[in-house]
């Protein structure tokens, strides 16, 4: 055999291996597991997640009537003075606070791709999401007793229109006085961050309660190590189950990208490797 003919089959072979190799490393790709598998499962089948939902709401009709026989109550911290003869507000998010966007995450799971704004922009216009358990109930009757109900969201100003026609099909109440559905970034002041936008509600309005689902829809001091956002909780603890209800989302959420700083240009088993470091195993023994 030529010396030729002896490279030639090399290279060939050598051409072969990576092609294994390549398609093995695929196939060990798509062979792992989404973590996100559990948390969307169980936002979808389990009763668990109904009862807290309903339990949550059933809370923020309680804490809504003590509310409005207090002139003195507050959700915010920053309306300090000159708020109790205001017309009463409560504030909700929209994502996983009354409308249920499991169906994204599932998508992301079984497809085995991950959030982007072009597919979550997409998602939003195709208006599949359901309402969370009690959401509607609660803002009729907030509604019902003369509360204005406020939406405001981090969906964009591109995502109303879809968003506000899917959630008065839903039957959630919307004001013909006032536009009560805050979109991110409709003023050059309102970002990702909320408190911009609770401080615009406040000037005319005593904010009675927030809901979320997430860190943020309270404060804008979310961002940080866990240990700094358990700091700033600790320091909010007066609010939780009195004027701000959370309600559970583990799908998504500051929390998740907390032990890597939110830093994600990291890749992504970068990520996941702080993650784990974050948790506090048992030994074992």
């Amino acid at each position: 055999m030529s010396a030729h003919a002896r490279l030639s089959g090399l290279l060939l072979v050598g051409t072969a291996c990576l092609m294994l190799s390549g398609a093995a490393f695929a196939a060990d790709a798509a062979a792992q597991p989404n973590d996100n598998l559990n948390a969307t499962l169980w936002n979808q089948t389990s009763v668990e997640f109904q009862a807290n939902a309903l339990g949550a709401y059933a809370l923020g009709r309680m804490r809504l009537d003590e509310a409005l026989a207090n002139k003195n109550w507050t959700a915010l911290p920053s309306q300090k003075t000159d708020y109790q003869n205001l017309p009463p507000a409560v504030i909700l998010d929209v994502d996983d606070t009354i409308v249920n966007t499991s169906a994204y995450q599932a998508w992301n799971v079984t497809a085995g791709t991950s959030f982007s704004p072009k597919s979550w922009t997409q998602y939003v216009k195709a208006k599949k999401d359901v309402p969370i358990p009690g959401a509607v109930g609660f803002t009729k009757y907030a509604a019902s007793k003369g509360v204005t109900v406020f939406y405001v969201t981090n969906r964009s100003a591109e995502e109303k229109p879809a968003t506000i026609e899917e959630m008065k099909a839903m039957g959630f109440p919307f004001s013909d006085k006032v536009d009560t559905f805050l979109a991110a970034k409709e003023r050059p002041d309102w970002g990702s961050a909320k408190g911009t936008r609770f401080n615009f509600i406040a000037q005319k309005y005593r904010v009675l309660l927030l809901f979320g689902d997430n860190f943020g829809d309270f404060t804008d001091n979310y961002k940080g190590t866990p240990a700094e956002r358990q700091k700033e909780f600790d320091a909010d603890i007066s609010h939780w189950g009195h004027d701000w209800i959370a309600l559970a989302n583990p799908m998504y959420g500051s929390f998740e990208s907390a032990p890597y700083q939110a830093n994600y240009k990291l890749p992504a088993n970068e990520q996941r490797a702080l993650k784990e470091q974050a948790l506090k195993p048992w030994d074992g023994k």
